[in-house]
Parts: C-alpha cells; structure tokens; sequence
C-alpha cells in the first residue's frame, strides 16, 4: 500500500477471487466542473444522507468516486469506521486524494472497476453510488458486485431514473439500474431521487 498525505490508497484488499474485468467497455468521464462539484458537496450529499438515512459508524464504499467530491462529506456526516472510494481512472484517484487530504478525511482509494470489485464478499456495510451504474457497459455485472461485497442487512443506495434523467437527460436515455441482476437487494427506502436497497439473506438451498 502507499501513503499519501494522510491519504490511504490502497492496492485490491487480499481474499479476493480473482477475476478480469470486461474487455472493450470504454467509460466517457463527465466533464470537471466546479460548480456543479460545490452543488454536489454542499447540497446533493447531505440531503442524500439525509433521505436515505444513511448509517455511521458503518464501513462505506463509494464506487466511481471519480475526483472524490463526495468523499470528505461522507466522512463528515458519518463518521464511517472505514470509507473507500473506487474509481477506474487513476488521474481521478489522485484528485481525490488531494481533496481528501486537504479536508482531513482517512480515506482509502483504489483504482479498479465496479464490475470486477476487488473487494472479498460482505466487505462492507453501505455501498453508494452516484449513477455510475446507469453509464457503465453491462452494469448488471455492477450491480452483481454490490450485492456480493455487501454483509447481509448492507444498504445500497444510490440515484433514482429521475435524478438521472435531471442532470444528464441525453446520456441517460434508455438506460437504467438492472437490478433484477441481484434479486437479494430488496428495496429498503425512496425518495424521489433517491433509493436505497438492503442486502437480504441468501436463501437456503432446496431439499
């Protein structure tokens, strides 16, 4: 692991199964742009907290953290026991850390893709995300992996069609959040433009 500036970035967490992640799935990054990144840490993230009634104390991933806007309002808020932000694009990563940094937020950052989590199973107790999953090539793959790194009563929460649909209505057409990828998600709370989902136990096996 590395350390940077009180930082922690960290390499994929050992027990993982390895897995490779989809070949020929370009991600287009949204464009940097301060005021929307100040309306984002000001405003969305605490009423997303706020909404969703999101747990402290908790182990937190955010996957596609990008430049880690939400990350230092996460931490504020919650007071996670452990908090990470995952982001395939290394540039990001290192924009986050920065951020982090300067707000005095422990956070580990790794570089990696939400359909191949390097994360073992039940990892963590919240997994967020905010609408990577609706621009991302087989998200089902995604959603999959949430549901895997999430313990058992896990809260996944993340952006509705709605909210989507308000900040990028072209990019957003047609697509949506395949969660019938992962059956044991099963709706926990929703508030218009957001929705949050838990991880229900895994079923028995028939007899």
């Amino acid at each position: 692991m590395d350390l940077f500036d009180g930082t922690l970035a960290v390499a994929p967490s050992g027990g993982a199964r390895h897995r490779v992640a989809p070949a020929g799935d370009a991600y287009e990054a949204f464009p940097d742009i301060q005021r929307r990144n100040t309306l984002q840490a000001r405003l969305e993230v605490p009423a997303f907290v706020r909404a969703l009634r999101l747990p402290s104390r908790a182990a937190i991933l955010e996957i596609g953290c990008g430049r880690g806007v939400a990350l230092p309002v996460l931490h504020r808020l919650l007071r996670p026991a452990r908090l990470v932000g995952l982001d395939i694009e290394p540039a990001f990563l290192r924009e986050a850390e920065a951020r982090a940094a300067a707000a005095g937020a422990p956070v580990e950052l790794v570089e990696g893709d939400a359909r191949v989590l390097p994360f073992p199973t039940a990892s963590f107790d919240v997994v967020i995300d905010f609408g990577t999953c609706y621009h991302i090539a087989r998200a089902g793959l995604a959603v999959r992996e949430i549901a895997r790194v999430l313990a058992t009563g896990g809260v996944f929460a993340t952006e509705t069609k709605a909210a989507q649909l308000l900040s990028h209505p072209v990019r957003t057409r047609g697509r949506r959040l395949p969660l019938a990828t992962a059956p044991e998600l099963v709706p926990r709370n929703h508030a218009l433009l957001w929705a949050s989902y838990v991880r229900a136990p895994a079923l028995a096996p028939e007899r």
